[in-house]
């Protein structure tokens, strides 16, 4: 083994440790299993599968493993159903941000729909208002234990309905004040990206921000319509596209037109390696697309989805790949780094992040193993003496 790999094969502490951008993370997949005990009995929730933590807990993750869409949409009703007042709101969002910065993540943009959680008598505006409150809210507690993290809101309108256009009028007025962009989500197969072209062309006509969930579920036409007929700035999962790139028995590798257009156009993907496990887009992290679009070049980046339906976290993700791929901190720098570019920041803020925390955080962890080292041939010398 060479200097070079023990410097860069990151152990799980470090994993940990390292500065992660994350861009595609749900607020109502990410909730902690006590917090939705507590809030269902605040507010009178009475639908829950499990009232003890850690059996609710395993029912998300079974839920979501089972292989039934069904099932797996349930999970989000019983999530949704105990977001439906402001303290909720506050306190979910809080403690998102307290998760993520406690995993290591020093960026993170995190998507909800402000159209679910208006049935406990909410506006939009009050949804935006709490979520926000409480992203700020979980940024201050981290600081005060010593970690920072930064969270951008994005605003997202669910496909089956029609208030596509209202929730990105709502993104653009809150847009410098918290919220960071917008997104469409929901199933994609019978509702395609161009039902909502008022919202889309509105967002372009403000000079605003946005992703749509693409290339997950229904493949190659669902990421044409998004990035050509609508103009995302990203692909929310975008994971299909590797039906448009033929690997030849000789190993060479040939894309096609939209495979060559989204590389050439270093159009980010969002790719969730753990979720697209779940929902069948690979049969293995080993057998993931990411490994081919790493070494493509394509702007990848890593992300969560939903972290309480997936038992994962940023960390997690990473050990995943590194464990299947090889892959070394250079390699997490590396998707860090795309991330943190890809993100709906102003260039400014994004390249200080990528200077002042994200390359110099690396550095740290790539010398360590300089000092280990040292302290292994000190150690050795001394016994010899």
């Amino acid at each position: 083994m060479t200097s070079q790999t023990i410097a860069n094969t990151p152990t799980p502490e470090q994993i940990h440790r390292a500065p992660k951008v994350l861009l595609h993370d749900h607020l109502d997949g990410g909730l902690r299993p006590a917090t939705i005990v507590e809030l269902a009995r605040a507010t009178g929730y009475t639908q829950l599968p499990e009232t003890d933590p850690e059996k609710l807990g395993v029912w998300f993750r079974e839920a979501a493993d089972s292989g039934s869409l069904e099932r797996y949409l349930e999970t989000f009703s019983h999530t949704v159903g105990v977001m439906q007042t402001r303290d909720a709101l506050v306190r979910v969002a809080a403690e998102c941000a307290e998760d993520l910065a406690e995993d290591g993540v020093v960026y993170a943009e995190v998507r909800y729909a402000p159209e679910q959680h208006l049935e406990g008598g909410l506006s939009l505006e009050e949804v935006v208002e709490a979520v926000n409150e409480g992203f700020r809210e979980g940024e201050r507690r981290a600081r005060e234990r010593g970690l920072r993290i930064r969270v951008g809101a994005l605003l997202t309108a669910m496909r089956h309905a029609a208030r596509a256009l209202e929730i990105a009028e709502l993104a653009n007025r809150y847009r410098d004040l918290g919220v960071v962009g917008f997104d469409i989500a929901g199933a994609e197969a019978g509702y395609p990206p161009t039902r909502h072209l008022d919202a889309f062309e509105y967002l372009k006509r403000e000079n605003n921000h946005f992703t749509i969930h693409a290339g997950e579920a229904f493949g190659l036409p669902s990421i044409w319509q998004a990035l050509q007929w609508c103009g995302a700035d990203r692909l929310g999962h975008g994971v299909r596209i590797i039906d448009d790139i033929q690997v030849h028995e000789d190993g060479s590798v040939e894309l096609g037109r939209l495979a060559s257009y989204v590389r050439d156009k270093r159009i980010p993907l969002e790719l969730c390696p753990s979720s697209n496990l779940q929902t069948g887009a690979a049969a293995s992290y080993a057998e993931h697309p990411i490994g081919l679009l790493r070494r493509l070049h394509f702007r990848a980046t890593v992300n969560t989805d939903n972290r309480l339906m997936s038992h994962t976290s940023m960390s997690r993700e990473f050990e995943h790949l590194v464990e299947a791929f090889g892959y070394t901190l250079d390699d997490m720098q590396w998707f860090s780094v795309n991330a943190m570019k890809s993100a709906f920041i102003p260039f400014d803020e994004r390249l200080a992040m990528i200077n002042d925390v994200i390359k110099p955080g690396y550095a740290e962890l790539k010398s360590e193993w300089l000092f280990r080292q040292t302290a292994s041939t000190s150690g050795s010398a001394a016994s010899e003496g």
